[in-house]
């Protein structure tokens, strides 16, 4: 059996222990090394390269943030996930972390209760991630099928594209579904378009609530265009971006002829809240054919759903291609399914939504008592 080999970067033993012994239940992964910091870790590397590095922020000698550059250096390509804590700190380091390129975290549990339970949490957490970026996971679409373990190569499914609209179709919206690699993707899209786009966009980014304001911050500062975190009651508008707040499903609805945003707590879809498909769902019920879904990097299916509801409403999309995700999931069931109008790179996604919201129309600024813009 292939296995996910993996380095583990951490200064306390403590840590190192738990999640060998977590990552031990899992016969798919080995645990091949482990380091207490970043410069040990570089030493192993130049010894024996794993297929996914994880790696803590916080440590003596040669901490998360300042080990990547010289691991990007050497290794571009090596998987690395960051495991660091909940908090406004931690958030902070880890989106400067992906932002110099990490390809994912985990966030370190607290105040789980029991060992029992915290261990439950890394396994669900870290494993499908490992996995994923190891190229193991079942999540994840490949362009060229693997070989079968006995028995003749099967031949891939043929990929069958629907007639795309016409380039002069009007877009009155735009969705955007993003997981695994999302932050860098978002940061290479949303700081390029202009301040007078004439649609509003919607982010759904699978992370939790503390990091989807602390990214939304981010690339709000980055930005010609307004980037928010979502809340009840903001009315769309032309040139805004709004992120759905970690832990909830965000859904569009209207009143009183205005667009709004919806916040709701129901049960996770395709295990993630927020999930792409319910705000997929409702865009499509209030846009319609205006509709332009976006499908970027991310592991899963979580978007072909929505994006099925898209298309039948005559809207359109886009899946980010498989040479620029982090992970091809999100967007190759949506591109194998033949729902994308067509692939992009992540250099000419933002010219793409320029082009074709072009044909959009201005929304109405106005909002319900809470302040959209700068």
């Amino acid at each position: 059996m292939n296995v996910v080999r993996v380095l583990l970067v951490d200064d306390s033993v403590v840590i190192r222990r738990m999640l060998t012994d977590a990552l031990a239940t899992d016969p798919e992964i080995e645990v091949v090394a482990t380091s207490s910091n970043g410069r040990l870790a570089l030493q192993r590397l130049a010894i024996d390269v794993p297929d996914v590095v994880v790696m803590d922020i916080e440590m003596p000698e040669l901490n998360g943030l300042e080990t990547l550059p010289h691991l990007r250096k050497l290794y571009p390509k090596l998987p690395v996930i960051m495991f660091s804590t909940l908090t406004t700190s931690g958030g902070k380091a880890t989106l400067e972390a992906l932002a110099l390129g990490a390809s994912d975290y985990v966030a370190k549990p607290a105040n789980m209760g029991s060992i029992a339970a915290t261990m439950e949490r890394i396994r669900a957490d870290l494993i499908p991630k490992i996995k994923a970026l190891g190229g193991r996971g079942p999540d994840v679409v490949t362009s060229v099928p693997q070989r079968p373990i006995a028995g003749p190569r099967v031949a891939p499914a043929p990929l069958v594209r629907r007639q795309p609209p016409t380039l002069s179709a009007r877009v009155d919206a735009v969705v955007i579904g993003v997981s695994t690699g999302g932050p860098n993707a978002l940061q290479a899209i949303i700081p390029k378009l202009p301040a007078d786009l004439a649609v509003p966009l919607f982010v759904v980014q699978h992370m939790p609530k503390l990091f989807t304001r602390l990214l939304a911050e981010r690339l709000d500062g980055l930005s010609l265009v307004t980037v928010a975190e979502a809340q009840p009651g903001i009315v769309a508008q032309s040139g805004t971006v709004l992120i759905a707040p970690g832990d909830f499903h965000m859904t569009l609805v209207r009143r009183d002829g205005r667009v709004e945003v919806a916040l709701d707590s129901e049960p996770p879809e395709n295990s993630c809240r927020p999930s792409v498909d319910p705000l997929f769902r409702s865009a499509a019920q209030i846009y319609g054919s205006g509709t332009l879904a976006v499908v970027l990097t991310g592991m899963g299916k979580d978007g072909l759903a929505g994006v099925e509801t898209v298309t039948a409403a005559g809207g359109q999309c886009f899946a980010q291609d498989e040479a620029t995700s982090v992970v091809w999931g999100m967007p190759g069931f949506v591109t194998r399914a033949g729902l994308a109008d067509c692939n992009l790179g992540l250099d000419g996604i933002a010219t793409e939504l320029v082009r074709r919201c072009s044909h959009g129309r201005n929304h109405v600024i106005a909002h319900s008592g809470v302040k959209v813009g700068r």
